[in-house]
């Protein structure tokens, strides 16, 4: 589709529906909180009920809790292609990781429309429920529990750090954990999935494109280590007589870093809980999160391996996703009218990586991060890219519904 018309007017509505959501979750540091089943998580699934109904589409929730927007009827007509992305956050994390997807599908099917295109099968838009795991511990939990790569009794046994479980956290959302399950039906409804999402990295600023296609996921995992010591008086405790896990914990995290740079990895200790976490006292344990991965599953395994001794145990586990090699190449033809985009690989985990696990022919889009930094309030796109972004994403829908 070329000669886009109502470019102004996707610009008003980017910045309509970007200003909506700036202040959902956002801290004093301009980070965000915006975690799984919690207030912020209720005020994100409102707006989409109200950005979907705004435009008529149907919306279905699935039952993982992941939302679905539907231009068309995809039990009658389809299965449908589908984008969108997430709009939880991890802690402290940028504005654009995950709702740039689900803003720019909403725009890409207003351009669609606008241009009188008659997609010959339906369009949907996903918003995935936990996609960052920040809460309760499992990335992408809502498209593993839709494609049953997540059983649902492991996944609703999960607790925060406030000892509450999902099963819990979705019952006070208004979420009924008893009909969680993998949900087949849902799935059907899925012949393609598109991913619009920002740049993780410095690929494409350091190409100077302001969108790129995506060729794999590396494979990546987080595993959970228990550090066990003695609680004593910080005070009174002589040095020698101490068994302090904090030292282990010291230990473990140069293990880790050095380990890493063996092996070609990136690894991580990003997340630390102590007890009892008082100033004046040893603690008893020490539980910390590693986080893995590499271009190549076996250098994980050899990090892993080197950190035997700890005793890490596997939290969650997603193998390299090679994505469907011919919707990469006809979209990075798509995205700009003919002249290929850049194709790169990414070391951050997607739901449309667990889509792709699952046989359903998946693709994603990129779009620069000037800073090159994600996961903190650094993260950036600039608007012009986000509108290059958006009409890409148009672009390659119209080139899948033909």
């Amino acid at each position: 589709m070329s000669g886009l018309h109502g470019v102004d007017r996707t610009g008003r509505e980017f910045d309509r529906m970007w200003g909506e959501l700036a202040p959902v979750g956002r801290g004093r540091d301009g980070g965000y909180r915006r975690f799984a089943w919690t207030r912020e998580d209720a005020t994100l699934r409102e707006w989409f009920t109200a950005e979907a109904t705004r435009r008529g589409l149907t919306l279905v929730t699935d039952r993982a809790g992941n939302q679905w927007a539907w231009w068309g009827d995809p039990d009658t007509d389809g299965p449908g292609v589908v984008t969108g992305s997430h709009v939880d956050s991890v802690p402290s994390g940028g504005a654009y990781d995950g709702p740039l997807g689900v803003v720019s599908a909403l725009l890409a099917v207003d351009v669609l429309r606008a241009n009188g295109w008659t997609p010959s099968r339906p369009i949907g838009i996903a918003s995935f429920a936990d996609e960052e795991g920040a809460r309760f511990g499992v990335a992408c939990a809502g498209s593993r529990l839709l494609t049953g790569a997540l059983p649902p009794g492991r996944a609703l046994s999960l607790t925060d750090e406030n000892g509450i479980t999902m099963a819990e956290a979705m019952r006070a959302a208004g979420h009924e954990p008893d009909h969680v399950d993998g949900d087949a039906e849902a799935l059907s409804r899925v012949a393609t999935f598109v991913e619009l999402h920002v740049e993780q990295g410095r690929g494409l600023v350091d190409l100077g494109e302001p969108v790129g296609v995506a060729s794999m996921i590396w494979p990546h995992g987080r595993w959970r280590v228990t550090l066990a010591g003695q609680a004593n008086h910080a005070g009174t405790t002589p040095l020698p007589d101490r068994l302090d896990p904090m030292l282990t914990l010291a230990t473990l995290i140069t293990a880790v870093r050095a380990s890493a740079l063996r092996h070609g990895a990136l690894a991580t200790v990003g997340k630390v809980s102590v007890e009892p976490n008082g100033v004046n006292a040893i603690p008893s344990q020490v539980t910390a999160w590693l986080d893995c991965r590499a271009a190549d599953e076996e250098a994980v395994r050899h990090v892993l391996d080197d950190l035997s001794t700890f005793g890490p145990v596997q939290e969650s586990w997603t193998p390299a996703t090679v994505f469907d090699t011919d919707l990469a190449t006809r979209l990075s033809d798509a995205a700009s009218e003919g002249e290929p985009v850049p194709v790169l690989g990414t070391g951050a985990g997607h739901d449309a990586g667990v889509l792709s696990t699952a046989g359903i022919p998946t693709a994603m889009l990129f779009v620069r991060n000037p800073t090159g930094v994600s996961h903190s309030p650094e993260e950036f796109a600039e608007r012009a890219d986000c509108l290059d972004g958006v009409h890409a994403l148009t672009r390659c829908l119209a080139e899948l519904t033909r």
